[in-house]
This record gives C-alpha cells, structure tokens and sequence, in this order.
C-alpha cells in the first residue's frame, strides 16, 4: 500500500509535505492534515468509506458540483476571502477527477481552511446559527442545474423503513418478539421484565403512526412536496466559524443529494432539541426543547423561507416529529435482526435506543400545536 505523503503527492497540491497527521475523530472516514511547507497552503487528506458510499464517482461529481455552484454564487455577489467560505478540492496531477483509487481504497485531498473552528455545543446560540447556515446552503443550491445522485439512497424514506421492520418482525432472526434472548445479560430494562411484550408494545405504538408518518412520500407522489438538494447531515459541529463567531461554510458534504427539506430540518432536531442521550434508558429525561427548536427554526426559515413552498413551511412540525419516529424504527429494526447494523454495547441497546426515540417522539408531537404558531408566528 502506498504510503499517506505518497497518496497525496499523486494529487496537484502546491508545496513540499512536511507531515501528514491524524485530524479529528470522525466516525465514517479517516481523515489527516496535510502540512506542506513554506506560504503552501495546508491540506486534508481523506480515505472515503466505500462501504457506505458505494459509488465514489457519484460522490464526489456530487460534491464537484455543489461546491462550484457556491463558489459562482459567492463571486457573484462579491464577497471576499471565498476559499474559506466553500470547500475546494484537488484534482490528481493525470487527470480531472478529485478522488484517487488506490489497491482498493479511495481518497480525496481538499484544501485545509485556516483559522477555522467548528464546536460540539448544542445551545440556542448555536442552534440559531446551525438553521441559518444550513438555510442558506439549500437557498444557495435551489437553482443548481447539476442533477445529483443519491450516495446512499432511500437514506430518509420512512415508506422504505417501515418495511424493512416488516420484514424484520415477519423473519424474527434472532428471537426477540417471541421471547428474551438467552445468550448473555441483559440491560437497562428494569420495568420491562417480558422483552417479547415489550417489543409487541412498540411495535403497536409504530403502527398507530406508521402511515401519518409516511406523510412526505405521499405528498411527493401528489405533486405536493418537491425533493431538493440537501445536506442531510445537520449536526452543529458541520459548520465552521472564523475567530469571531462567523459562519464560514457548511462542511462534510457526503450525504448532499436530493431529499425533502424535511431531511436537514428534522434530523438536526432530532439531536438537538433532545434533552437525553439517543440511548437514555430513564425516559423521564426525554423531552423536545422548545428553545432549541424556536432558534433553529427561527434561523433555518430566515434563510430559507425565500424558497420553501407553504406546504414545507406548514409541514415543519411533522419532520420534527417524523425523525424520531424514523431512528426509532431503525433500532427497532436492528434490534429485531439481532444488532446486525449499529454497534451496540449490551443485548437490549437497541431497544433502549428505540424506546428512547419513541419517547420523545411523542414529546414532540405533543407540541405540533405550539410549533404550527410559532412558525405562522414568524
């Protein structure tokens, strides 16, 4: 295998490579800093996960696109210092292509943006600023003429979820609707002490909602609900800040692709208005902050309301509750199949996952009303 200086050196970077280190703790590719020497720029190299975006051309012509787009809009309007405000990646020294394939395993080389800073805080400062950016990152691509793929398709269709769980429940892969598993200990379900009632319980909560849930399909299939080009990865720490609290750019742009707005509205919700951890186990510390939901929405809509239709805009509330309701049934599904997905750290994780998701789905959607007035109220 070639080495990490001799992977980036096929790319056409400008300078000598000092060092290639590790950058951050991301979860999906392994990511290095490249320091070159001199007034050279620095680097990020990156090894893509091909086995979740299985098909790195389309990845990357994704990328290739969305970045070109912003980088014309940002020239139009003047601004300056635009390197630091979209992410710009390298082309190999042979070709045009932004990504090399290497004895099987596939990396990409972008510009390092310095004197940037991105934060894991989740609070309504941040919150505020997380809805304004990822508002004006789907205004800015509205008008993109580039028609992008899917890198992980059907990522948020909730029609397609709830079949798989179907398909789960009918199989029963690792017993856990006819009885407890029997093959080690089991955790944090002290109130729940048949496990087989308790999955049946859920599965008749998800039942009830199932097709209510299953909105957004339906309204695309009426004409009612366009798909656009999305982040679909709405987390705090995937924006960057300059030194003085500035938004410079939003980041990590592997799950851009066509998708409903609910996708970046309600999965950044999902996270950040919760009160708990995705896996709490004591579900009376599970509620949907309203503050948090009031200042992402507040910036998410003065940024994006230029170009959300009225049935987006009115629909908001149900993407807060929809993307609880849709990691639910992806634990449930997991847990059902005998964790063959997430990784999990005791027998009943899953479940408590899926509980925990449930409950505050329904924290949310006791607060449809309150968030319908907010948003008419904006």
């Amino acid at each position: 295998m070639s080495s990490l200086a001799g992977i980036v050196s096929r790319f056409a970077i400008e300078g000598e490579v000092v060092s290639v280190d590790p950058l951050g703790s991301g979860l999906i590719n392994d990511t290095y800093k490249v320091t070159t020497a001199g007034d050279s720029p620095d680097y990020v190299l990156q090894r893509i996960n091909n086995a979740i975006f299985k098909d790195v051309a389309l990845l990357q012509g994704n990328i290739g696109a969305v970045t070109a787009h912003i980088r014309k809009k940002l020239e139009a309007a003047g601004e300056d210092d635009i390197d630091r405000k979209v992410l710009r990646f390298i082309s190999l020294k042979d070709s045009e292509l932004t990504y090399l394939e290497d004895e099987g395993k596939f990396w990409r080389v972008s510009v390092f943006i310095p004197d940037a800073y991105t934060y894991d805080t989740v609070n309504p400062e941040y919150s505020y600023c997380a809805g304004k950016a990822f508002g004006n990152f789907e205004a800015m691509l509205a008008d993109l003429p580039d028609k992008l793929g899917e890198t992980i398709p059907d990522f948020h269709n909730m029609e397609l979820r709830l079949s798989q769980l179907i398909e789960a429940v009918e199989e029963d892969a690792a017993g856990r609707i006819d009885g407890c598993p029997e093959d080690g200990p089991v955790n944090e379900l002290p109130d729940d002490p048949d496990h087989g009632e308790a999955v049946l319980d859920m599965l008749e909560d998800i039942d009830a909602y199932g097709v209510e849930m299953c909105r957004a399909e339906q309204m695309h299939r009426d004409g009612l609900l366009p798909k656009r080009i999305c982040h679909c990865d709405t987390k705090v720490n995937n924006m960057m800040f300059d030194r003085d609290g500035n938004i410079l750019c939003v980041i990590d742009l592997d799950t851009v692709m066509p998708s409903f707005v609910f996708s970046d509205y309600g999965d950044f919700l999902r996270t950040a208005a919760c009160t708990a951890p995705e896996d709490e186990p004591d579900t009376s510390k599970i509620h949907f902050d309203m503050e948090i939901f009031k200042a992402f929405t507040r910036g998410y809509l003065e940024s994006a309301g230029c170009f959300l239709t009225d049935a987006e805009k009115e629909n908001l509330p149900y993407a807060a509750c929809m993307f609880p309701f849709m990691q639910a049934v992806r634990f449930l599904t997991d847990y059902i199949n005998g964790d063959t997905y997430y990784k999990t750290k005791y027998i009943d994780h899953n479940f408590v996952r899926a509980r925990a998701q449930m409950t505050l789905f329904h924290d949310a959607l006791a607060h449809v009303e309150e968030m319908s007035e907010f948003i008419a109220g904006l």
